[in-house]
């Protein structure tokens, strides 16, 4: 693996090099707390102020806030939004370090021949397109991927290995204690810059089509039912549940282990909370956390019985309330 010298990333993503020399070779990225001489590495949240002071990296990207602070230590980078300058490094890293992915279909993939690929997409081992998928510019899809017949996907996406796009929705009419199956007859649209995570599923609408808009990013194993709509740029984490028809805005967040109900609308800005259960429609921008908080079990079961009580205890001091009034 190759290193790279401080000069070349701050030619390449900016910022400022400050106490330290252009010729330093980087050998790789790493967390303060184990960085070593030839390391890089960055601090974002001023609370690890400490772990700056003893860190041992070569360099550490930093705000201009912490720049006094990190010249105390040694060399620093200062940059408006470490985070992200930390980000674009990774990404600096991985196009020097990594071997370039070559476009096209591999052996074992099977792409039906009704199906779009664009010639500058990547079609990993053992993943299955079906008739009618389109698959859009500089895409890639990591091993196993299947994507459902006329669902589409649209340039430079990154789905990971075992995904299933366009599996069928959840649907099923009762008929004398049996189920009939209701046809899912609409499909998976997903847009540009999309990053979908391993063994994530998004099933096919009923009738419409399932929409994941452009931007969006969703960590492995999330289920998105039929009909939901993600807008741009929403993000969620490991383990999140979105069931049927439920409507997310754009620039949302949920986070791991959520529950979306079906149906349920959240508007823009919206940040779920992890292991929350959204019960109801979120018309307002904020944050919400729903969550009952861990304790040893005999405590949490007195909270819980206590729980049960809340609304005999209202209605008695509404009682109360009234026969003071009276009184």
């Amino acid at each position: 693996m190759s290193s790279l010298l401080l000069g070349h990333i701050v030619d390449a993503l900016g910022g400022s090099l400050e106490g330290g020399a252009r010729d330093t070779a980087i050998a790789r990225i790493a967390p303060l707390e184990v960085a070593g001489p030839g390391d890089l590495s960055f601090l974002s949240n001023p609370r690890y102020q400490q772990q700056l002071a003893a860190s041992r990296a070569a360099c550490v990207i930093v705000a201009p806030t912490l720049r006094e602070a990190a010249l105390a230590r040694g060399a620093c980078i200062v940059a408006d939004n470490p985070y992200v300058y930390f980000a674009r490094a990774t990404q600096l890293w991985r196009q020097r370090n990594a071997p370039a992915r070559a476009a096209g279909v591999h052996p074992s993939a099977v792409v039906d021949a009704m199906a779009q690929v664009h010639p500058t997409a990547t079609i990993g081992p053992l993943c299955v397109v079906e008739r009618g998928a389109h698959v859009g510019a500089h895409t890639v899809l990591k091993s196993r991927v299947t994507v459902g017949e006329d669902c589409h996907i649209g340039a430079r996406c990154i789905v990971h290995a075992g995904a299933v796009i366009g599996a069928d929705g959840f649907g099923f009419a009762p008929e004398n204690g049996q189920w009939v199956k209701i046809e899912q007859l609409g499909a998976v649209r997903i847009g540009d810059d999309v990053e979908i995570g391993a063994n994530t599923c998004i099933d096919r609408g009923a009738l419409q089509d399932t929409v994941i808009e452009d931007g969006v990013k969703l960590d492995n194993l999330i289920q998105v039912g039929h009909n939901v709509r993600i807008g741009k740029h929403s993000a969620m984490a490991g383990c999140v549940g979105i069931a049927g028809s439920a409507t997310i805005g754009a620039h949302c967040t949920v986070g791991g282990g959520a529950i979306v109900l079906g149906h349920l609308q959240l508007a823009d800005n919206v940040h779920i909370s992890a292991a929350t259960v959204v019960t109801r429609s979120l018309t307002q921008p904020g944050q919400y956390t729903g969550m009952f908080p861990i304790d040893d079990n005999a405590r949490w079961e007195k909270n819980a019985a206590t729980l049960k009580q809340l609304h005999s205890l209202r209605e008695r001091i509404k009682a109360l309330e009234q026969a003071l009034k009276a009184a």
